[in-house]
């Protein structure tokens, strides 16, 4: 396995499901926007495994779960941040399970937090 090659698949996905989320926020489609920028965070933190365990990462969605096998220290308010997008990657997959719909502002400030921590794992990668 390339090392380098899977490292830059995840982070190239993470940086194209930005771009989604971001048009999905823009567009008011918060929910998706949101849960986009659950899989933002997860395809980091799975460059971040790839890279320190040598190995394809685990078909996981558990952010604080990845964050462990990738061995980031994960400061406080990323980490409770982390449950915020947990819920919005709930709802795309199980379609009973409906979160609050956050306000517009509050979808912005998501998106620019999922922004802030994309460019931080790429820059400690």
């Amino acid at each position: 396995m390339n090392i380098e090659k899977q490292i830059r698949y995840w982070l190239d996905g993470a940086s194209s499901d930005f771009e989604a989320a971001e048009a999905l926020v823009q567009n008011g489609k918060f929910l998706q926007g949101l849960f986009f920028c659950h899989l933002v965070v997860e395809k980091a933190l799975k460059a971040h495994v790839t890279k320190v365990k040598n190995e394809v990462p685990p078909k996981s969605h558990n952010l604080n779960y990845l964050s462990e096998r990738a061995e980031v220290e994960i400061p406080g308010d990323i980490r409770k941040f982390f449950g915020v997008l947990t819920r919005f990657q709930l709802e795309g997959r199980y379609p009973g399970y409906h979160p609050e719909i956050p306000s517009n502002k509050e979808c912005d400030q998501h998106l620019q937090k999922t922004k802030e921590i994309l460019e931080w794992l790429t820059r400690i990668l």
